[in-house]
């Protein structure tokens, strides 16, 4: 154990605890803009500073792990020196930030707005001077990112990668120019992330958004000529009644129904009820797989943001995937086939709503595989022929003309900044090239060596 003081009051705590550790477990409240629990600790926000004996300067407490080296030291969390210095820093934060707060999806719930009110940081032109400017991501299905609201404090990156395993963004260039982006500044939907939404859960700004299709809701039930329903999962109504003020854990079903049916929703649906439907299709699926040799273990397909991952990272566990929908979308296809076929209702006309705590969801419902009610995903959909052969000669010729392509812009332009993600592309076709390529060679050695043709021996029977 380490004995310290904090504020003059005398404490004892397990030696690594770090000073912000200690402080909380003691009730002394030190703000923070950067840390996270567990997996943010980088000192880079500066906002937890405290005053220690001895200290040539102020000490980021969240990166401090106390000794017994500090044995007796005394920590000032509240001086006069470190309120001057979090004033600077939010200062000096806003000299650089978007400050359309009204406009804001976060605004009331920004920690930076609620820290600049805190310590009575209110002039927003103290520190005036250049400031940068970015363009708004918005290619992504469920989130867009505003690095114009965004402050450096890497908790949306340390959530990528330490919590989700992604690692699709990061810090680009250094100091002022400094900007939190994916590699070669490529556009999020560019690149492997899986919408997990984990990133927008950790930024404490408005930098990350999740994207409102709520207008998109009020246009349908305005429309006399659409039968818009809605479709609600458990963790809703789980946790909606938190929301209103209720206890924790508060069933409010009933209410939400009611609330949903006079905003005037024609229907309610369960997600439960697609959720049943997924099991009894993955399950005859599974026993399908038992009987007749298919690939197993197999995996299930109710998580979307799962799913892209998969396809993403572990490519090679894809035949190991249920073929089955999932619950939002078995919903989704159910209403637009059995039920509209039941109520005697256009399926065009209908409009299916979700109401879910998972991003990954408006990614899902924008995959062209998702389309089709109960049909099944065949190799057509590709216009494969079905032979590996031909298909991966025809998958290197595209990567090769891809290239080309390539090869001849690189030619034409003069600008640094567009050959360098050109570049990237060009060497990301190669790459693909090669991989098609292995592929070619590994199933030319399995062929039968009698046959004249390089065809697949499984189709010479026919």
């Amino acid at each position: 154990m380490v004995n310290i003081k904090i504020n003059g009051i005398e404490y004892a705590v397990e030696e690594g605890t770090t000073i912000l550790e200690a402080c909380r477990q003691n009730g002394i409240r030190i703000p923070t803009l950067c840390w996270l629990k567990d997996i943010n600790a980088i000192g880079a926000c500066r906002i937890c500073v405290v005053e220690m004996t001895g200290a040539r300067s102020l000490v980021a407490s969240c990166v401090y792990p106390l000794s017994k080296f500090d044995e007796g030291k005394n920590i000032l969390t509240h001086s006069p020196a470190v309120l001057q210095s979090r004033k600077m820093t939010l200062q000096l934060l806003l000299s650089d930030h978007n400050m359309d707060c009204l406009a804001c999806s976060r605004n009331g719930s920004c920690e930076l707005q609620e820290l600049c009110k805190e310590l009575g940081v209110d002039d927003t032109t103290f520190f005036e001077g250049e400031k940068n400017e970015y363009d708004i991501d918005y290619s992504s299905k469920h989130m867009f990112r505003d690095n114009n609201k965004c402050i450096h404090c890497r908790r949306c990156i340390a959530a990528c990668d330490k919590l989700q395993g992604i690692g699709v963004i990061g810090a680009n260039n250094r100091g002022f120019k400094t900007s939190i982006d994916c590699a070669f500044d490529l556009d999020l939907a560019e690149t492997a992330c899986v919408s997990c939404g984990q990133c927008i859960v950790a930024c404490p700004t408005g930098a990350l958004a999740e994207k409102d299709d709520t207008d998109k809701v009020w246009d349908a039930l305005a429309d006399p000529e659409k039968v818009v329903v809605v479709q609600t999962a458990p963790a809703v109504r789980a946790s909606l009644g938190e929301a209103f003020g209720y206890p924790m854990g508060t069933p409010v079903e009933g209410k939400m129904v009611a609330a949903l049916r006079r905003l005037g929703f024609n229907a309610v649906f369960d997600t439960n009820f697609g959720a049943d439907l997924t099991i009894m299709e993955e399950s005859h699926e599974f026993l399908d797989r038992v009987t007749n040799g298919g690939v197993l273990p197999m995996i299930t397909s109710c998580s979307p943001g799962w799913i892209r991952f998969c396809e993403a990272y572990f490519p090679e566990f894809i035949p190991n995937l249920s073929s089955c929908k999932s619950p939002q979308q078995m919903n989704g296809a159910i209403t637009k086939t059995y039920w509209a076929k039941k109520m005697g209702i256009d399926p065009k006309n209908i409009v299916s709503v979700s109401v879910m705590p998972c991003t990954a969801k408006k990614f899902e419902i924008g995959r062209e595989d998702q389309s089709a009610a109960g049909v099944p995903f065949t190799a057509s959909y590709f216009q494969s022929k079905g032979d590996p052969i031909t298909d991966l000669t025809e998958d290197m010729a595209a990567e090769q003309k891809a290239r080309t392509t390539y090869d001849n812009i690189l030619r034409l332009v003069d600008n640094e900044e567009v050959k360098k993600v050109i570049r990237f592309l060009r060497a990301r076709e190669i790459v693909h090239y090669q991989r098609f390529a292995e592929g070619l060679e590994y199933l030319k050695t399995k062929l039968d060596p009698d046959n004249v043709y390089i065809c697949n021996p499984s189709f010479d029977a026919h």
